[in-house]
């Protein structure tokens, strides 16, 4: 799209609200994006208004909390009980560096839960307080788009205020599912899990995505019986087939109990919990059923249809590359575009959507090498293409590199649990495609892997770097030997 086709033929360049809007900008969600889309749109010398419920007890059709998902029901709280859940194994682990742990170790859940809160509710009133200090107006309520160039505000007391603005950006991110089974009542959602009452003793988790994996490590590293349920043969489909095998050992040798090829067929309240009913003829029972199965965009109650902003068949806004609906005042960025669902993702489309509309610098989001984590105990990290995505997309061979060895630190406290690396490359260009790392520390290390990949570095330039030592990162620079060469459009077929 030409710079010219953006915004009624030109790229705004004007600093004043036009008089008969109330707002150069109404921004609907003040998650991650919607935050940093209405700061800097200020920084530009935008009017800019924002709306969002205020935090409170989570439902499955209305959430609320400036910050959004991430800071209230997402990555904040869940990598706080991630840590929680690490310490417990580590302080076992210490026995053979020396620590003489001769008392009982317990774990207060209620503890952890109100520093939990503590913190978001920190972060909450930090977020808040970077919209004053930027000059953005923040209106307490639920908003829906009822024109072109308006928008309507539900206050709590029920009131409705209609607000005008020359440009309305939609940033309601996502919200949790639940799959239509007998029972279904019975489960919880990520949301819920992040604030139970009690710490469960036997829980059943059904889903093979991050979400799942990682609080199937939270609740058995706190000391849960964890029953893991996914459809696929192996959990994290999408990432890298040698990973996920990886990732599903170590749950395993963490104490998971997994149900592959498996799912749920009835959910039943007994008097010693809920009975799980698997397609399978198992049944299970637990105190905490979880369903991980997804997340879908949050756009129910923004009446955006009637005002003739295009949804997908998920229900996600159809936004072009500078994140404009078809509707040229209507713009949406983050997870309610199901485009690239990570939070940094929506803070660049934030920024880049400001720069455009506002700062006369029209830029669209770049989506490659993009790195991501998962937060499962030891963690997996990524960026790029992974082996099965580089064989498909080829036009030449491919190159395998892998490091598999145990972590020094495991080699005393005699932890069985391997680490793996694994770099992609291209055989002509030697240019490194993808990287990967399932071990301690994964999501740390993979972020300076990230800034080489978008720089274009090759596999020699890699071999040229002096490692750290010792460390578990020096291996991404002395991987020697191809592992193997895959020729182009033919994947391998076992692990």
């Amino acid at each position: 799209m030409s710079r010219k086709m953006l915004i009624d033929g030109e790229v705004d360049k004007t600093n004043e609200v036009e008089s008969h809007y109330d707002f150069d900008l109404f921004v609907i969600g003040a998650g991650s994006g919607g935050v940093r889309a209405s700061r800097f749109s200020a920084q530009n010398g935008a009017k800019v208004g924002i709306c969002e419920l205020p935090f409170h007890p989570i439902s499955s059709e209305v959430v609320g909390g400036v910050g959004g998902t991430c800071v209230i029901r997402g990555c904040v709280p869940k990598k706080i009980l991630v840590y929680g859940a690490t310490f417990g194994p580590e302080l076992e682990d210490a026995r053979n560096y020396g620590w003489e742990l001769n008392e009982r170790i317990d774990f207060n859940w209620k503890k952890l839960l109100q520093k939990k809160t503590e913190e978001i509710n920190r972060l909450n009133g930090i977020y808040k307080g970077l919209l004053s200090n930027a000059g953005v107006k923040l209106f307490e309520g639920e908003g829906r788009v009822v024109g072109p160039n308006e928008v309507e505000v539900i206050q709590l007391d029920g009131t409705k205020i209609n607000y005008s603005a020359k440009h309305i950006l939609i940033a309601t991110g996502s919200r949790a599912q639940r799959p239509s089974i007998p029972g279904y009542e019975l489960a919880i959602t990520s949301d819920e899990a992040l604030s139970l009452e009690e710490l469960p003793k036997r829980a059943v988790i059904l889903g093979g995505g991050y979400i799942a994996v990682e609080f199937a490590s939270i609740w058995r590293g706190m000391g849960a019986a964890v029953d893991l349920l996914f459809r696929k043969e192996l959990p994290l489909r999408g990432f890298d087939d040698e990973m996920r095998a990886v990732v599903s050992r170590n749950l395993e040798g963490r104490g998971i109990n997994l149900h592959p090829k498996t799912s749920l067929t009835e959910l039943v309240k007994t008097a010693e919990g809920i009975k799980v009913r698997t397609d399978h003829g198992e049944e299970i029972v637990a105190d905490v059923v979880l369903f991980a199965t997804g997340r879908a965009p949050n756009t129910k109650r923004l009446n955006l249809e009637a005002v003739g902003v295009e949804l997908d068949k998920t229900g996600a806004v159809k936004v072009n590359e500078y994140s404009q609906t078809n509707v040229p005042s209507i713009w949406a960025i983050g997870d309610v575009t199901n485009r690239m669902n990570l939070t940094p993702v929506a803070l660049m489309e934030g920024t880049y959507f400001a720069n455009t509309v506002f700062g006369g610098k029209p830029m669209a989001p770049d989506y490659n090498h993009i790195p991501c984590a998962v937060f499962c105990i030891p963690p997996l990290s990524v960026v790029g293409l992974n082996e099965e995505e580089a064989v498909e997309k080829a036009n030449g061979d491919i190159l395998v590199f892998t490091s598999t060895f145990n972590p020094m630190k495991n080699t005393i406290s005699g932890r069985q649990e391997k680490t793996l690396m694994k770099l992609i490359v291209d055989a002509e260009t030697d240019k490194v495609l993808g990287a990967s790392m399932c071990g301690p520390d994964a999501a740390e290390i993979m972020q300076g892997i990230a800034i080489a990949l978008k720089c274009g570095a090759t596999k020699a330039q890699f071999d040229s770097t002096v490692g750290i030592h010792p460390s578990a990162a020096e291996e991404f620079v002395t991987m020697r030997s191809v592992t193997r060469r895959v020729p182009a459009g033919k994947p391998r077929t076992n692990l």
